[in-house]
């Protein structure tokens, strides 16, 4: 039995920042750091077993001696910190990154994952030997790395979970068929592994595969009993697999919140075994709930220790200050990871970045900013927290274009970051004005430094016979008509965000893009899942098609052919936005200015938040 300094653990979140031969590097110290001072344990990435097992090029390695002196320095560190270190020892099989040459896809089955993938080999019994020989090896290369506890992952659609499940294992001998078929190769790797060190074992699961015919929380139950029983120190429960239900595995946004919770507090009930719950945990309230509603012995927090380093410094008390909250979207964490940068995050952004600690300035400056979108109010708080007089202009609401993220279904988490900006501005003491800034008032206002942060403005194509139209203002409910014919000009992210709100109240929506590609821009999950509600509603799109005329509810397109939309009550143009920057032109040559964000170039949020951050520490 373990036991840990305080109830947090990190569970393994994929970093990418390997050197490409499973190696640590300085990126990882950076990482995990910070993170390892208020936190019981940390669970290091997923580690590869063998080389031909890797889910992405730049994961750590543990499949020679010779990773062991990089993990070693890596956890002497960590323990200096606090926390012990967990050992993630997992076995992708039919999961493993079909597009890194040399890996193999072994599995329960010779069907490929029905999202895609690779078709894996169906295991033989030498197979299943050289497996177990891969998990033992791992385990005991761990214990002289002085990793402290080694978790197994029997969950998420991986090697174990598809003999596990039924929705997978579709074999006819003594390793399919019944639950005791399919359990005996996990046990048995288990079993192998408790038999190889003495360390304590975390095993992960999912309570429930979120599939027709996967696992479910009965035999989820029924296997923590198993586990139990061959002396398994603790059960991490988590939901979803790889394969099929990738929002359920990495707890995007649009999933309900605190269904993991519910399973790990069924499984806590019926076993006597130490519980870890996971999912979403993003606040001192969930926090509370798990430990008084759920009653869950330790709390796992991943993408919330992302986007603020001391969030469970924070929930105890340790560190003051408001949390800088996830907003479970997935983009910079997975995006990144995905786009083969390495992690990175959209609140936070000194995540995957060799950034030193912002310095005091030589010289206390008088700093105006002129708009507070995400990079107005970032380099607001990073030239404060520097020791810079700060002024934020903001004639709106504070937040800018982003107050219409949020409103899109199922992004209501994006709220979180103005919160958080707005009680940091005013805990900081930036001095923020509700006006317009002109140029003759900023050049006599005695400031040393103007940074223009006045954000973009929709781009409106020239579009014979469109005079009335809408952008954004569908968003919000009250002006979101009903049972409506509407024309979407543009199927980027606003466009497609835009027609999901509409299809919501059961409009009729038809988009049109000029691009072979919709949805560009917009994360992965979010992408699919969109889609895949249009297609559900009817939604008629048409790539490779301009619109070239308007007369009233009647619509021309040309394209290959020509197409006519007919009896269209409502048009929106979301073709894109344009830098919007008056401001710095006026301004006299001899006071310095700065512009930034979607001012300059138009972006994401998180290059909004990245642009502030670099330019606070840089003045």
């Amino acid at each position: 039995m373990f036991s840990l300094s305080n109830p947090f653990i990190i569970p393994p979140l994929k970093l990418g920042y390997s050197d490409g031969k499973g190696g640590i590097t300085a990126a990882h110290h950076r990482f995990y750091l910070p993170r390892s001072r208020h936190v019981g344990a940390v669970a290091l990435e997923p580690l590869y077993l063998d080389a031909s097992l890797r889910e992405i090029p730049t994961q750590i390695g543990l499949d020679d001696d010779d990773k062991i002196p990089g993990l070693t320095a890596l956890i002497e560190a960590m323990h200096g910190e606090g926390a012990q270190v967990i050992a993630h020892l997992n076995h992708p099989g039919r999961m493993a990154n079909p597009k890194i040459p040399g890996n193999v896809h072994l599995s329960s089955t010779d069907r490929a994952c029905e999202n895609g993938g690779a078709v894996p080999r169906r295991m033989t019994e030498e197979d299943m030997d050289a497996a177990v020989a891969l998990f033992v090896e791992g385990a005991r290369r761990a214990k002289r790395a002085g990793f402290d506890i080694i978790e197994l992952q029997l969950g998420h659609g991986y090697l174990l979970a598809q003999f596990l499940s039924p929705a997978v294992n579709d074999r006819d001998d003594a390793w399919g068929g019944s639950f005791e078929n399919r359990a005996r190769f996990p046990l048995r790797v288990v079993e192998a592994v408790k038999g190889a060190v003495d360390l304590p074992v975390i095993v992960r699961l999912s309570g429930d595969e979120m599939i027709d015919g996967g696992i479910k929380m009965d035999e989820t139950i029924a296997l923590g009993r198993l586990l139990a029983e061959r002396g398994v120190d603790a059960l991490h429960i988590s939901a979803g697999t790889v394969c099929s239900t990738p929002p359920w595995f990495f707890q995007h946004m649009f999933v309900p919140k605190g269904k993991t919770w519910e399973m790990a507090g069924k499984v806590r009930e019926a076993i006597d075994l130490p519980v870890i719950a996971v999912g979403r945990v993003e606040t001192a309230e969930d926090v509370e709930r798990l430990r008084e509603e759920f009653h869950v012995d330790y709390i796992a927090v991943g993408r919330a220790m992302v986007a603020d380093p001391d969030f469970t410094g924070k929930v105890l008390g340790e560190v003051d200050g408001a949390i800088r909250p996830c907003l479970a979207c997935s983009d910079g964490c997975l995006g990144g990871v995905r786009s083969g940068k390495g992690l990175r995050c959209v609140v936070n952004p000194r995540v995957g970045y060799d950034d030193p600690e912002p310095s005091a300035p030589s010289k206390v400056k008088k700093v105006a900013i002129v708009g507070g979108g995400l990079a107005g109010m970032e380099v607001a708080l990073t030239l404060r927290g520097r020791g810079h007089e700060v002024t934020l202009y903001e004639k709106e609401r504070l937040g800018g274009q982003f107050n219409l993220a949020w409103l899109a279904p199922g992004k209501q988490s994006l709220r979180g970051i103005l919160d958080y900006y707005e009680e940091e501005l005013s805990r900081s003491g930036v001095k923020v004005l509700r006006e317009e800034a002109d140029a003759k008032g900023l050049e006599s206002g005695g400031f040393d430094e103007v940074v223009v942060a006045t954000g973009a403005v929709p781009a409106v194509p020239p579009i014979e016979g469109l005079r009335t139209f809408y952008w954004t203002e569908f968003l919000e409910d009250e002006h979101l008509p009903r049972e409506e014919k509407v024309l979407v000009i543009g199927g980027g992210l606003i466009g497609i965000e835009i027609a999901s709100k509409l299809v919501s109240q059961d409009n009729e929506v038809v988009i049109v893009e000029m691009l072979e590609e919709v949805a560009r821009g917009m994360e992965a999950i979010e992408k699919a899942m969109t889609l895949k509600k249009l297609a559900a509603k009817g939604t008629v799109i048409h790539t490779r098609y301009r619109v070239s005329r308007v007369d009233g509810g009647r619509i021309e397109l040309d394209g290959s052919p020509p197409l006519v939309i007919e009896d269209v009550d409502r048009i929106v143009v979301a073709t894109g936005m344009r830098s919007r920057d008056e401001l710095s032109s006026q301004l006299s040559s001899k006071l310095p200015v700065h512009v930034i964000g979607d001012a300059k170039q138009v972006g994401k949020a998180q290059d909004a938040i990245r642009d502030g951050y670099l330019t606070g520490r840089s003045l």
